[in-house]
């Protein structure tokens, strides 16, 4: 009698288990590194309808290197974040009222960020002023003096320099929607309300970048 085949259900069950570890190392990433687009569960605030009406004539200019950006559809007001600077002073979001601010969340172990630093530290140069700033804020968890010697290898001169050692910032930007993955940046107005949310990394110093931003300052003069 000939020999018959007989099931092979180990191999099947790793299959199927190198399958789900594959999967999960895929939603991993996109968490990691800020795909899937930005959440919008969060709750309106009736006062930040003005940064949704400036986010809605702005919104052309959200192409080419910032396409990636979400532009505000609910009125939100972000939390208010605190971190300390780099003299270990304690400061928070709400330290910026009045002015336009980029926030940004970044750390050295993710490699997107330390690419994308150069761009902000660029667009600081370019546009900061009494009426912007880029506010970055690095979350390592370990070895304070890692970030700082990053900043000065690399001749990042123009941002300040702000932590929160505790990653705070992050979960509370998580639960309001606005934080996936590193890096993440939003831009707000000056009673702290998101113009828009970028998760993921992009050219800050670009033109496009540069135009929109411009925008968000100074509507009327754009064209807006």
């Amino acid at each position: 009698m000939p020999d018959m085949p007989t099931p092979r259900p180990a191999k099947r069950r790793m299959a199927i288990a190198i399958g789900a570890v594959l999967v999960g190392a895929a939603i991993g990433f996109a968490a990691i590194y800020g795909f899937g687009g930005v959440g919008r569960q969060t709750a309106a605030d009736p006062a930040c309808r003005p940064a949704v009406a400036l986010s809605n004539k702005i919104a052309p200019l959200a192409h080419g290197e910032v396409a990636a950006l979400t532009m505000a559809s609910v009125p939100l007001r972000l939390p208010d974040l605190a971190f300390m600077d780099a003299g270990g002073e304690p400061k928070k979001l709400s330290d910026w009222r009045g002015r336009t601010v980029l926030l940004n969340l970044w750390a050295t172990w993710c490699v997107p960020c330390r690419k994308e630093m150069p761009a902000l530290d660029n667009l600081q140069a370019k546009l900061g002023s009494e009426d912007f700033q880029v506010v970055a804020i690095n979350i390592d968890t370990r070895d304070p003096a890692k970030p700082k010697a990053f900043l000065k290898d690399a001749n990042l001169t123009k941002l300040d320099y702000f932590t929160d050692s505790s990653a705070k910032v992050f979960q509370d930007l998580k639960s309001v929607g606005r934080a996936l993955g590193m890096p993440t940046s939003v831009l707000m107005d000056g009673q702290g309300c998101e113009i828009g949310t970028i998760a993921g990394p992009a050219e800050w110093d670009s033109d496009d970048a540069v135009k929109l931003i411009s925008a968000a300052l100074k509507p009327a003069a754009a064209g807006f």
